[in-house]
């Protein structure tokens, strides 16, 4: 039986590929443990510098397994309150690890992103979707309300009123929509989505460890802050960053007129 989550390396980039195709590789019971698992041991791994999230097959994630859920329904009302609340904080402990991580994830997205496929999306600090992808935020259709972290995130990503419409109506909408209200950063063909997302993913592990880090957690912790605090943090982090070899590097490659070399001093 194939792992509902795979786990590759390239060099210090790894790929999380979400490997249940024959159901859209809706989200199940090991899928979550995977991601839960995973992305706490990535975060530990100082050789990783970019992390990627994929599906196999032709779709992203078209959401939880709906039998998964169905298998629920002989349980009493307040038995199943409890028993999805439980799963529900798995899920929730992977989408924490991804928002704390220190790498930077990318979510490289195709067909369907519903449902949890698109919180998933949202908690990524980067999104490049194939022309080819659709996005609805389907809870709605079976009842219920978003999980993930799509009513934190998507308000931040896309405004509170757009955010509002997808929880409400969940109707679907494409590339040229999710790329015009700030959902992904770029949008390419199909044939060229796993080129371009490995393209982001080397400039991203070939910079400054450190600085894109910080940089990532500064743009992470600023909604939560006053200017004075984002400052004071900005300062700290500026100053951290200019202690190190890479601050070093950049300086004299820049005197020098020829390419940083990041992670070499």
């Amino acid at each position: 039986m194939n792992a509902p989550l795979l786990l590759s390396r390239a060099g210090a980039v790894a790929t999380l590929t979400l490997n249940r195709a024959e159901s859209l590789n809706a989200l199940d019971l090991g899928m979550i443990d995977g991601l839960v698992e995973h992305t706490a041991a990535l975060a530990a791994d100082a050789s990783v510098r970019c992390v990627i999230v994929n599906g196999a097959g032709k779709h992203f994630m078209a959401g939880g397994d709906i039998h998964m859920f169905a298998s629920e329904l002989s349980l009493a009302p307040e038995e199943r309150r409890k028993h999805l609340a439980g799963i529900i904080a798995r899920v929730h402990a992977a989408i924490e690890g991804i928002h704390r991580m220190p790498q930077p994830v990318i979510a490289s997205v195709q067909g369907a992103v519903a449902g949890f496929g698109l919180s998933l999306l949202a908690a990524c600090d980067l999104a490049i979707a194939a022309d080819d992808a659709y996005f609805t935020l389907a809870y709605r259709h079976i009842g219920t309300t978003p999980d993930g972290g799509s009513t934190w995130t998507l308000p931040r990503l896309v405004g509170t009123r757009r955010a509002m419409e997808m929880v409400l109506l969940a109707q679907r909408f494409d590339t040229a929509e999710a790329l015009r209200i700030g959902l992904v950063n770029r949008v390419v063909v199909a044939a060229e989505l796993a080129a371009s997302t490995a393209a982001i993913a080397e400039a991203i592990a070939s910079g400054p460890a450190l600085a894109i880090a910080n940089g990532k957690r500064l743009i992470n912790q600023s909604s939560t802050r006053s200017l004075s605090e984002q400052l004071a943090a900005e300062a700290a982090s500026f100053s951290a960053c200019a202690a190190s070899g890479d601050f070093a590097e950049g300086i004299r490659a820049f005197l020098e007129k020829r390419p940083a070399r990041f992670g070499s001093s």
